[in-house]
């Protein structure tokens, strides 16, 4: 089975279900299901931060099992985790290795090649 995370509850909910629970799970290949993808709202997006423990240990996993990484575009450039590009869209600045940015569009667009059977809001 193949899910996708998608981390919106305001607060620390990536920094600790993330960081706590679920990618120990990934890291031991205990967690049960193949993640294809994480999307990351709010200050859910910090942490992806270049330097942060939690993203980089993520950033890791995301690269051995081929996981989309991607910050919801607005939320990132306020946060400055994203700046604009010429022609529209946004680019991620200042985050760890292999992360996107963008809106649902384009995380349906990232995930049509490998949907997953079920998405979970966390």
């Amino acid at each position: 089975m193949k899910v996708a995370y998608v981390f919106s509850t305001s607060g620390h909910t990536a920094s600790y279900k993330l960081g706590k629970m679920i990618l120990p799970q990934l890291e031991a290949g205990t967690h049960g299901v193949d993640v294809v993808g994480m999307f990351f709202f709010d200050d859910n997006t910090y942490v992806l931060r270049r330097g942060d423990p939690v993203g980089a240990r993520l950033a890791k996993v995301a690269g051995e099992q081929g996981m989309l990484l991607m910050l919801c575009d607005q939320c990132a450039h306020e946060r400055g985790l994203a700046e604009t590009v010429a022609g529209g869209g946004y680019r991620p600045v200042g985050v760890i290795d292999g992360v996107t940015v963008g809106c649902f569009p384009d995380l349906y667009g990232a995930l049509a090649g490998n949907p997953p059977d079920h998405v979970i809001t966390l």
